[in-house]
């Protein structure tokens, strides 16, 4: 069983960075309430198909906690009734944690996928946690980091429902994100223990190792700023029409602009990396990556700008920026790991 804990640890990663993907297709459609209770949706556990089903019809049937629209509200079924031919107030509680009462299939798919890639995603961080029990007398540190990813898991999901009771607020959206961003972090720590690239070759660098931290906490910085920016997006989605998506940063806010300029300084910094492992030739492969994934990231960025979100953009944004966090800190791993060997 230790001998497949590697490969256990790279699908655990690989499973939280298709939930970053599910959750950038979630934004980018506009779906983020396409649910609006969790964890079930609209009070099932298979989302309904048709406007019909949640919508309050006479002489029908309906479980505890089912939720319907009626008069442009959500209400929710307080037991298991049977409706006559009028409606009938008492056998329902009007469901207050938000207003959105509207219903669209593909929103609420979506949204329900999301959910799904979430859950099915905790199958291997089980087999992780398990596996991870007999490393316990050898190197405590890995049962810890692995009951550590596994446990921000939970906090995760818990953070999902708080993201939908209330309403997307751009607060709570943050913190989702940096919490994934944080088990990615602990999972890639796990890979490096347990794999042979800790025995690699590199030579150590003092700037190029400070340069590093700090171009990973520019990514946490911007990656933050960036869900600031998306919500004001989805602000804009609302007023105007989801069509007109052309008029979304129309007289975009302050944070808008720090969003864009920071990401000179990240350019910088990077290209400061790049350019300090070519010269000293510390041998860190790594950093060739981490200045593509930014040159796709300025690039989505600018098309979203000034090319009205083509399709895509906003799901390669989001993803490319997630990746290169994670390579950022693995490349930390690496040269941390160089100083304590001197």
């Amino acid at each position: 069983m230790k001998k497949h804990f590697p490969l256990i640890v790279k699908i655990s990663l690989i499973a939280v960075y298709v939930i970053f993907l599910a959750g950038s297709v979630v934004r980018m459609t506009g779906s983020g309430m396409g649910c609006p209770d969790w964890p079930k949706c609209f009070g099932y556990i298979i989302p309904p198909t048709s406007e019909e089903q949640i919508t309050w019809q006479p002489n029908s049937e309906y479980k505890e906690g089912m939720i319907i629209v009626k008069d442009e509200a959500l209400f929710v079924a307080e037991n298991d009734i049977k409706t006559t031919q009028e409606f009938n107030i008492a056998n329902w509680k009007k469901y207050t944690k938000h207003d959105y009462a509207k219903f669209n299939k593909y929103h609420t798919w979506t949204e329900y996928i999301n959910r799904l890639a979430s859950v099915l995603a905790g199958i291997p961080f089980l087999f992780l946690i398990v596996i991870s029990l007999k490393f316990w007398k050898e190197n405590k540190q890995i049962t810890l980091l692995s009951f550590g990813a596994f446990f921000l898991l939970l906090l995760e999901a818990w953070l999902g429902k708080i993201v939908v009771d209330s309403n997307l607020k751009p607060t709570v959206i943050t913190i989702h994100m940096v919490g994934g961003l944080v088990i990615i972090a602990l999972l890639l720590w796990l890979l490096y223990i347990v794999s042979d690239q800790k025995k690699a070759f590199y030579t150590y660098n003092s700037l190029f190792s400070k340069l590093v931290i700090l171009s990973a906490i520019f990514s946490l910085i911007q990656i933050a700023l960036g869900t600031q920016v998306r919500q004001f997006i989805d602000e804009q989605v609302k007023l105007h029409g989801f069509e007109n998506k052309q008029y979304s940063l129309m007289d975009p806010n302050l944070k808008f602009y720090i969003h864009r300029s920071f990401t000179i300084a990240i350019v910088l910094v990077n290209l400061g990396l790049l350019y300090l492992n070519q010269v000293k030739n510390l041998g860190y492969k790594l950093v060739n990556w981490i200045v593509a994934l930014i040159f796709l990231e300025t690039i989505t960025g600018i098309l979203m700008y000034y090319a009205e979100f083509p399709l895509g953009t906003q799901a390669v944004h989001l993803l490319s920026g997630a990746l290169l966090f994670g390579l950022q800190f693995y490349l930390w791993l690496q040269s941390r790991r160089v100083n304590e060997l001197m």
